[in-house]
Formats: structure tokens, C-alpha cells, sequence
């Protein structure tokens, strides 16, 4: 589905959305090609909840959580420098 079509099937709704098929521009937004609707949410907080859930599950897989009242998506990528914590080496001295 395209976000048009989603917008009109699910007015005014938090969803948890999932690309299926996306590119990154030259401007680092993120565009999405094929949208498949995962699932409605009750609110914000329920769906940043299913979405936390959703990416511990499936890591590799690209979903986001968004409201319908939105015209369009406006999704950049960050380029991350430096090391998260998982990665990190503990040196002991």
C-alpha cells in the first residue's frame, strides 16, 4: 500500500507501519515504496509500546509508528558516529 491509500483506509489512527520496500534519497530521507499496516494502536503510547516489542522480535525488519494525520511521511536517517553500548570494551585499569 501506498501512504495515500492508508491514510484514507485508517483516518485518524496510530498505526504500527512496516516498509517492505524503501530507499534513502541523497538527502537522507527515507522513502517508503510498499507499506504493510502491522497494527491500529489506541494511542502514542501504545503504539511506541508495540513498536519497541515488534524491533527487540524482529531487529532486522523496518517498522515505524505513525499517525494518519500526517500528509505525508517525514522520515530522515541519522548517521550514528561512536560506539552504543553493547558494542563498547570495558577496560579495567
Amino acid at each position: 500500500m501506498q501512504w495515500t491509500e492508508i491514510r484514507q483506509a485508517y483516518p485518524d489512527q496510530w498505526l504500527i507501519i512496516e516498509a517492505l520496500q524503501a530507499h534513502t534519497t541523497a538527502d537522507s530521507h527515507r522513502r517508503l515504496d510498499k507499506i504493510a499496516i502491522i497494527e491500529c494502536c489506541q494511542d502514542g503510547a501504545a503504539a511506541m509500546q508495540s513498536y519497541r516489542r515488534l524491533h527487540q522480535q524482529y531487529p532486522a525488519r523496518e517498522f515505524y509508528f505513525v499517525h494518519t494525520r500526517r500528509e505525508e511521511l517525514d522520515i530522515r536517517e541519522r548517521q550514528w558516529s561512536g560506539i552504543r553500548r553493547g558494542n563498547a570494551a570495558i577496560v579495567e585499569v
